[in-house]
């Protein structure tokens, strides 16, 4: 693997409506949800967007509430690990006020679908994923 990169990938979203109970308090499940959006938008704004992948494992730590005047929040994502056929990222959620209210890490696969197994990581995807590699991992 080469250096370390620098770059994190960040996109704000909403806290909608739907997302909190009635006391105000943003539902767990939403934080899977907030994670899985930012990571679309990662996939999708890069050589991904070609190349099937697959959620193999998610992990998820909550850190403080979000609520409904939490937003926009911010999911940044960096690269923990890049394999032959997997990859980790990490995604931190931020609240407005730039609190850190949980992190996930999820492992990918890449995908086949005619074969329905794992393939290989493309040279071009790698070498995105690498210019996003966590250069310290917490």
């Amino acid at each position: 693997m080469t250096e370390p990169g620098q770059k994190t990938f960040t996109c704000t979203l909403e806290v909608r409506w739907a997302d909190s109970d009635r006391l105000g308090h943003v539902n767990n499940t939403k934080f899977v949800e907030y994670m899985q959006e930012a990571r679309i938008k990662f996939l999708q704004s890069g050589p991904f967007a070609r190349g099937a992948v697959v959620v193999r494992k998610m992990d998820v730590e909550f850190l403080r509430p979000l609520k409904d005047d939490s937003g926009p929040i911010t999911v940044a994502i960096s690269v923990l690990h890049v394999g032959n056929s997997s990859y980790t990222l990490r995604h931190v959620i931020t609240d407005v006020q730039g609190n850190p209210c949980g992190s996930g890490d999820a492992v990918l696969v890449g995908f086949d679908p005619r074969t329905e197994s794992s393939r290989p990581l493309s040279a071009e995807e790698r070498a995105v994923l690498e210019e996003y590699v966590a250069a310290t991992v917490a």
